[in-house]
């Protein structure tokens, strides 16, 4: 089979391998779809900790049971199926607790074991198990599915912290997960959602998002544009996807009293943070909560939203590419003109 093998960083070779062997415990699958997330880019442009070389990236992925190991009950040939990443080990105190998300003991797919940018991709042994992987709904296409990672991860953030009916929004950096975010908060029956982004670039890509309003604005103009739209009370809910050093501030600066501000983005977003800025937190009773991956429901209950209509997650699909044109599409992802870009090895 042919697979994007990343042998060190920045060196990521499309080349004739092996095809795995499905597990006695597990399933092989065929890859329809694998959609680049920024972990991805990181590994693949950095390698890192946590990433065991070399080693086929690709977390996302809508595939197609070929082979069904025969210790695996539930999971039948032909099915599409789709699954976060990250697959918790279902022993530790964590996952008995039923918070898999911070499994002290979990195997991410497409870092320590071969992920979906290739034709084919082995289920490890203990994902069946756990009823890891989820049907895709008949006549949900790959584009939308493939998305449903990512959309389970908003869904986790915003339990953290509540969104809901009424609440006002803000959304602070408009790349893909961003725009999905500002969807889930539009289908929790959020009122009001502005997003905010320096780059103008991402600003008209997130209009596919569908969103009240679009800042440009950051620091003090920001904090104006958001208190000029809710009576100067500040947002409900401020979500923080960008890195940038100035993010935390921004949302502490916005968000009402009695706020939640939820933390997703992966970097040193409180950088720079004052301890005045730490003040505000206890003054106004803020909630501070940070949001890392999805649980397996999550991921279905991402799925039934997709299929449902009530989050069009394939509006933020802007580029497709082959396999064997990975190294393009890596190039395109980091780009400011891309919000998610698919690959699909079958093609």
């Amino acid at each position: 089979m042919k697979a994007a093998v990343l042998e060190q960083a920045n060196r990521l070779n499309v080349r004739e391998v092996p095809t795995p062997q499905c597990p006695p415990d597990g399933l092989l699958l065929r890859v329809d779809g694998c959609a680049l997330s920024a972990a991805d880019i990181r590994a693949i442009r950095h390698g890192g900790e946590g990433v065991v070389l070399p080693v086929v990236p690709g977390r996302e992925v809508v595939a197609t049971i070929v082979e069904v190991g025969r210790n695996v009950r539930g999971y039948y040939d032909s099915q599409r199926v789709t699954f976060g990443p990250c697959l918790p080990c279902g022993r530790c105190h964590f996952c008995r607790r039923g918070q898999s998300t911070v499994c002290e003991d979990s195997l991410t797919v497409g870092a320590d074991c071969d992920g979906g940018l290739a034709e084919y991709l082995a289920m490890p042994s203990g994902a069946a198990r756990q009823a890891l992987l989820n049907r895709v709904p008949d006549g949900v296409d790959t584009a939308a599915a493939v998305l449903a990672h990512s959309l389970a991860c908003c869904i986790n953030a915003q339990d953290m912290v509540g969104v809901g009916l009424g609440d006002s929004v803000l959304v602070i950096g408009c790349g893909p997960m961003g725009c999905l975010h500002a969807m889930l908060a539009r289908a929790r029956g959020a009122t009001m959602i502005a997003m905010a982004d320096a780059s103008p670039e991402r600003l008209k890509l997130a209009e596919a998002a569908g969103a009240d309003r679009y800042v440009s604005e950051t620091g003090d103009a920001l904090r104006d544009r958001v208190w000029g739209c809710t009576a100067r009370r500040g947002v409900d809910v401020v979500i923080v996807v960008s890195s940038s050093p100035e993010a935390l501030r921004d949302a502490l600066g916005t968000v009402a009293s009695r706020g939640r501000v939820s933390l997703v983005p992966e970097g040193e977003v409180a950088a720079g943070v004052a301890q005045a800025d730490m003040a505000r937190v206890r003054s106004l009773e803020l909630t501070l909560a940070g949001g890392r991956g999805a649980a397996a429901h999550q991921n279905y209950a991402a799925l039934q939203l997709i299929r449902s209509g009530q989050v069009d997650a394939e509006r933020i699909i802007t580029h497709r590419f082959r396999l064997d044109r990975v190294g393009q599409a890596v190039d395109v992802a980091e780009s400011p003109s891309a919000l998610k870009v698919l690959v699909e090895p079958g093609t």
